[in-house]
């Protein structure tokens, strides 16, 4: 059993002053309220957002190295390390030898991590519908715009944005 205190995002009778107005602190405070959730959701898998945000770039990209998959979830190399370790660990992710490249690895989903993902991806879809079921279709798609407009993803060249995937049935 966790000790954790539940996240209140706003304490009653505390005054926040300035921050109420910032847009980062506002942004800060929503993740923690739905790190939180998909963290309990997620939790008889053992997977977390950036183990999810893996499991996720290699299934769609096999063979991607380590060095590529820490600079796609702007880590570091040695954090890569360890959250491919833990993904191993649990049966998900495999490193192949890269013949080309003797000192690489490359990153490939078990049968396991293929089908646990499946699963995991659903249940992580409906953590998404709970906590923005305040919004209707149309704010979560401007959320989603401004979102990615303030990241720079908006104005990065390369592949487009995709449109939101629609939930699994459940």
């Amino acid at each position: 059993m966790s000790d954790a205190v539940p996240f209140l995002a706003r304490v009653p009778g505390i005054q926040y002053g300035v921050l109420d107005t910032l847009t980062g602190y506002a942004v800060r405070r929503t993740q923690l309220r739905m790190y939180e959730d998909f963290v309990q959701a997620l939790a008889p898998w053992h997977i977390t957002p950036p183990r999810y945000s893996a499991l996720v770039i290699i299934s769609m990209n096999p063979g991607l190295k380590l060095t590529q998959l820490a600079q796609i979830l702007g880590i570091a190399r040695s954090g890569a390390v360890i959250l491919v370790d833990a993904l191993a660990e649990l049966g998900y992710v495999s490193r192949d030898p890269m013949p080309e490249d003797r000192r690489a690895f490359s990153l490939q989903l078990t049968e396991r991590g293929r089908t646990d993902l499946e699963a995991i991806t659903a249940t992580v879809q409906a953590h998404d519908e709970r906590v923005t079921a305040s919004l209707d279709a149309q704010e979560r798609a401007t959320l989603h715009g401004l979102l990615h407009k303030l990241s720079g993803i908006a104005d990065s060249p390369g592949d487009p944005v995709p449109e939101a995937v629609e939930p699994a049935n459940q």
